[in-house]
């Protein structure tokens, strides 16, 4: 790709980028939220035309119109979020839109060149299975294969490692090694450092929409990584400080609640955190993380099992009777569920507040008083607007999480729930997130981290507990927590018990 350049309203996302993949290496592509990466994996795919610059495959030059041109020129894209039918079979999703497929299919013919070609590369799936069956990991082997079954020469892999564990990511390098080794080509989209050092040949830093830097792995280390990538030195971890523990306050016991589709919800989960208290819940997607964090957050009715906020049994409470006792909630889908789109700053900082005496007076809200609500919360927690009525869906990523933070910590909450806070933020928005986090801890609130990426977890959590199929596997103080054996029990191991074994 040459001087590639893409502009958007009011903003250069792509800006004379230079990137350059050679036959059987994986190239890493770095860089902080809004640096550029994805618009620049958007044009190599198709799904946008650059305003400027030249795309060269194999000495051709190439000028997409569509991701099925991209494909028909041996370019496919592995999204952080599949694209796949659940009900249909592994072997319907890889022909889906593929040129070849014939009017009459021959499903058993269609089966065989799939095993082999899956088996050729390491990449185990059954393509008999429906994808609703499948985890996480194997569902992103199916999409690896519906790439290779459409010949992709270079794979465009987006954040894999998201929704992995150690043990899976592990398999999942050594699949991309054995591509590499048959002469495909991969760029690999990461925040993670640690992974551009364990698999990358070479790896091309954004910053600000250009090309920073290219380096072969042997020539940079993590400092220098993160340096080049931030443009300046790698801000120091907050450090936890000496967990002073203070009374039981959220208390769960022998707690089942069902789920929104076939997969398990929760059960007979007992669980004790006290103030000043991190406690992490670890698990892969699916496996009960997201209901446990709505049935605290009153978000979900449980069938079994009773919760207590200190000595106060909240079981089935309304929602706003668990906001009232003082929970706060940080869901994972921040623009979802966590925050309304197309309301401005002001108007999703007080959705919790409005009743207050001051800011609402019945049906009435005053809107000067929320104004300086809003701007001193603004102020607090360092979150960058254009205007205070601006719809909240054109923040980024970071800021769009400092708000969603500052309205559940303003309220100095007993308990927080944070699901996944730092998804998809860069190193400097996430360090800021876990300082606030870190800060709660140290003022007595009872914390329930859960989160997919262990880093995360091992960093500021107290305790650990491992979520399996919806059922509690254990629970190791962090200090006795191996990545390894977290790995493990997320794939249904007991604490001290090998599952070969």
């Amino acid at each position: 790709m040459k001087q590639i350049t893409k502009r958007f309203p009011g903003v250069v996302a792509n800006d004379g980028v230079n990137l350059q993949v050679k036959k059987g290496e994986v190239l890493a592509l770095l860089g902080e939220n809004g640096s550029g990466k994805s618009t620049l994996m958007s044009i190599l795919s198709g799904l946008y035309r650059p305003d400027e610059g030249e795309i060269y495959i194999e000495g051709h030059k190439f000028s997409f119109k569509s991701p099925r041109e991209a494909i028909h020129a041996g370019i496919g894209m592995v999204h952080q979020h599949f694209k796949q039918v659940e009900t249909f079979s592994v072997a319907e999703n890889v022909i889906l839109g593929s040129k070849d497929t014939k009017f009459f299919l021959n499903a058993k013919k269609v089966e065989k060149q799939i095993e082999e070609l899956s088996s050729g590369y390491g990449l185990h799936v059954d393509p008999t299975a429906k994808i609703w069956q499948l985890s996480v990991a194997e569902k992103q082997r199916v999409e690896i294969v519906k790439m290779l079954y459409r010949g992709s020469k270079l794979l465009v892999l987006d954040e894999p490692t998201a929704v992995l564990t150690p043990q899976e990511a592990r398999e999942l390098f050594q699949t991309l090694r054995q591509m590499t080794a048959k002469g495909q080509s991969i760029i690999l989209i990461t925040h993670k450092l640690n992974e551009v050092m364990e698999v990358a040949d070479r790896v091309t830093i954004l910053r600000g929409g250009k090309t920073v830097a290219t380096r072969t792995k042997h020539e940079v280390n993590e400092r220098e990584l993160a340096r080049l990538m931030m443009g300046q030195d790698i801000i120091t971890p907050g450090k936890k400080s000496t967990a002073v523990f203070g009374p039981t306050v959220l208390r769960l016991e022998n707690v089942s609640a069902g789920s929104d589709s076939r997969r398990v919800g929760i059960k007979d989960i007992s669980l004790k955190v006290r103030a000043g208290e991190i406690m992490g819940i670890a698990g892969i997607a699916g496996n009960g993380r997201r209901e446990l964090a709505e049935t605290i957050a009153g978000l979900r009715q449980i069938f079994e099992g009773k919760i207590f906020i200190g000595e106060k049994n909240v079981t089935n409470f309304s929602t706003l009777e668990i906001i009232d006792e003082g929970v706060s909630y940080v869901p994972e889908d921040r623009l979802g569920t966590g925050l309304v789109p197309n309301l401005g700053a002001v108007d999703n900082l007080i959705l919790k507040e409005y009743r207050r005496p001051g800011l609402g007076s019945g049906p009435f809200i005053n809107r000067r008083k929320a104004n300086d609500y809003a701007k001193e919360l603004v102020n607090e927690f360092g979150v960058k607007l254009t205007a205070l009525e601006a719809p909240v869906k054109m923040l980024s990523g970071g800021n769009l999480q400092r708000l969603l933070l500052s309205r559940e910590l303003a309220c100095s909450p007993k308990v927080i729930v944070a699901v996944y806070p730092v998804r998809g933020l860069d190193i400097a928005a996430a360090e800021a997130i876990h300082k606030m986090l870190l800060e709660e801890r140290s003022k007595g609130a009872a914390i329930v981290l859960i989160s997919e990426d262990l880093e995360e977890l091992l960093k500021l959590s107290d305790n650990i507990g491992v979520l399996y199929k919806g059922s509690l596997m254990g629970i190791l103080p962090v200090e006795n927590a191996e990545p390894e054996m977290i790995g493990l029990m997320m794939l249904g191991a007991k604490p001290g018990e090998d599952l070969a074994s």
